[in-house]
């Protein structure tokens, strides 16, 4: 009779070894599940910095986007000269070429009265800057002098204020001790590098930054006429506009802020880190479970080989505990997850949400994870000799 015939036959030991010492089982599905939870949150934070800190660049209505080479990330924007846009405009297959103004400014939180910090962005409401309805509807009324929009999304104590602006309530704030007016609400969300954003024009926000050159701008949005190649045209607005100025693809732009958050920024390897050690908290606490299991039985082992069972059979059953543990482990992991990711969501406003790729992923860790410790754990079972074991 082969190995797959006595699989198909035999009685499964490994289910059984494990649930007859129930208050083991449940200890190591206790740490399983602990290390799927460290895993889950890191993943989920990771995920969270980063679509966070690019959903402003996503909604961005430009093929090309020009910043100053000191720009380092939306949070630490240079200037560059408004010439460029004139210069741009030159370039064939240019359609438009728009400025925009970018600051961190305080404001009184209209609910509590307190200070906050949050990111005021400016542009002329004639050129349309976002792939946002909410936005490109008002832009009327951004045009009145020190009119606002904000963020429903933003982090911090605004319950109260934005039903009020939601059926038409005029509500009011102060700038620097200037009075403006929130007129409408729009929805990019909180990030890690700021609570908020404020869209207003680009004369209502030199206004508010009175220091700030009106020939300095942030960002420059380019649009390229149809049957243009948007590739080749940034090739040639790289060639032209030289040194002082970077032009990216749109695409290039949200991968650029992703870099930044992932090498540049501590807290992308923060995240990564706590995914390792997760994993490698799982692996000792299995490892542990595993081998007590085989040292205490030792002599049952030592029978099967003595009668003519394979390393093979007894490595099977050692692997068929690891991925028990690991698929029991994992339920609750997730559970548990699931109801952190809407804590999480509820108190930050960062976008935590369980995706089916990253329980896959997840589960894939584990089972990886719970085979390692097994590998490790009969180790000592290869080397054994029967007749010693007596």
């Amino acid at each position: 009779m082969n190995i797959f015939q006595r699989l198909r036959r035999r009685t499964p030991l490994g289910w059984l070894q494990l649930s007859h010492e129930k208050s083991r089982l449940l200890v190591a599905l206790s740490g399983i599940a602990f290390a799927d939870v460290l895993m889950f949150m890191q993943l989920g934070f990771q995920t969270a910095l980063y679509d966070s800190n690019t959903r402003l660049h996503r909604s961005l209505q430009a093929d090309i986007i020009l910043t100053s080479p000191q720009t380092r990330n939306l949070q630490s924007m240079s200037t560059f000269s408004r010439r460029r846009l004139y210069q741009a405009m030159d370039i064939p297959g240019v359609q438009s070429a728009t400025g925009m103004y970018f600051n961190v400014i305080t404001w009184k939180n209209p609910q509590t009265r307190r200070e906050t910090a949050v990111l005021a962005i400016g542009f002329h409401p004639n050129q349309p800057a976002f792939n946002l309805p909410e936005v490109n509807q008002q832009l009327q009324s951004i045009k009145l002098l020190d009119t606002v929009l904000f963020d429903r999304g933003a982090r911090g104590d605004y319950q109260e204020m934005i039903p009020q602006i939601d059926h038409g309530k005029t509500v009011t704030t102060e700038i620097d001790g200037r009075t403006i007016t929130i007129s409408g609400l729009f929805k990019i969300g909180a990030s890690f590098g700021t609570d908020g954003s404020l869209i207003t024009s680009d004369q209502n926000l030199l206004r508010l930054v009175p220091k700030r050159p009106s020939s300095s701008i942030s960002l420059g949005l380019v649009k390229v006429k149809p049957g243009y190649d948007v590739k080749q045209v940034a090739e040639t607005l790289r060639y032209y506009l030289k040194n002082d100025v970077r032009v990216l693809t749109h695409g290039e732009f949200i991968e650029f802020e992703h870099n930044f958050w992932r090498t540049n920024s501590p807290i992308g390897f923060i995240f990564s880190l706590g995914v390792s050690m997760g994993f490698v908290v799982g692996v000792i606490i299995v490892y542990q479970v595993l081998s007590a299991d085989v040292n205490a039985h030792t002599r049952e082992y030592a029978t099967f080989k003595a009668i003519g069972y394979h390393n093979s059979y007894l490595l099977i059953v050692i692997f068929e505990e690891a991925l028990i543990l690991a698929i029991l482990g994992f339920i609750p992991g997730l559970a548990v997850s699931l109801g952190l990711y809407q804590l999480t969501r509820t108190a930050t406003n960062l976008p935590m949400y369980m995706t089916i790729i990253r329980a896959v992923q997840v589960l894939v860790l584990t089972i990886f994870m719970c085979a390692i410790s097994g590998a490790i754990a009969t180790r000592k079972l290869q080397a054994a000799d029967p007749a010693d074991m007596f």
